[in-house]
């Protein structure tokens, strides 16, 4: 059988996030494929619905839903917790895409910034094609990430001259902070890593990126970090979800 999908990176949270060539490659696909997060995560398939209408010409296409499996948080180990919720998802996917997808159908799968920064799809895509079960052909549309546009909304570059710079999670962060790097991007950090900081740094902070509901913090982590946890605990108690990013950077070397 032989199937094409899209992966089409979305950006933040702004619709206007969107480049045109995801705007073309929307307009390519006859098929979406839209997660279900749960009820306190609805405003994500809607947002992802209301791109879809809002770019897609024309009505000839299909919105198909699916529950998404979720991690199972409570493995002792982390990375066995993430490769069985990765087969989980491969046999979603699978599914998805042999029996709602015709041969002569092109699906999307629309994510979240860009596909290639902390994203499975492409890892689980790959791992579906390799099973040889389907002649699966992809492409990938990059798209603005939350790294971008939390330095865009706070104005700032995220590197700076002569100096290295760390991607990381919040997870490694609780580890320590990175010895090989001046300034570091942090993702997925539902824990409040940047808590366990002991460096004096600075941290450019922020939730719900490109969105209206967008809340940004900045400062010296010492004085603005009770700032932040009050302001992070109170918008997840109102809208029963958050997803943050912050840059952490050293004082500058003179």
């Amino acid at each position: 059988m032989k199937r094409k999908v899209l992966i089409i990176g979305i950006g933040a949270g702004n619709p206007e996030h969107i480049t045109v060539q995801a705007v073309n490659a929307l307009n390519k696909a006859s098929v979406f494929f839209v997660p279900s997060k749960g009820a306190e995560k609805s405003d994500l398939a809607a947002l992802r619905r209301k791109i879809i209408e809002r770019f897609v010409e024309g009505a000839d296409y299909r919105v198909v839903g699916f529950d998404n499996p979720v991690r199972d948080s409570s493995n002792e180990s982390y990375r066995s917790g993430v490769a069985d919720w990765h087969d989980a998802v491969e046999s979603v996917y699978e599914q998805l895409i042999v029996g709602e997808l015709g041969e002569e159908e092109c699906g999307a799968f629309l994510a979240w910034g860009d596909p290639s920064l902390y994203d499975s799809i492409l890892r689980i895509l790959d791992k579906i094609r390799a099973k040889g079960r389907l002649d699966l052909e992809y492409e990938v549309v990059p798209g603005i990430s939350s790294v971008q546009a939390l330095a865009a909304a706070h104005k700032i570059p995220i590197n700076r001259i002569g100096e290295s710079i760390v991607i990381t999670t919040g997870r490694k962060l609780a580890e320590g902070f990175p010895d090989n790097a001046d300034s570091v991007v942090v993702m997925l950090d539902g824990q409040t890593a940047f808590k366990t900081v002991e460096e004096d740094v600075e941290i450019y902070w922020g939730a719900y990126i490109g969105t209206e509901d967008e809340i940004l913090v900045s400062g010296r982590l010492r004085d603005v970090i009770e700032e932040i946890e009050r302001v992070r605990q109170e918008a997840r108690a109102r809208k029963g979800w958050i997803m943050d990013t912050y840059l952490l950077r050293k004082p500058e070397r003179r």
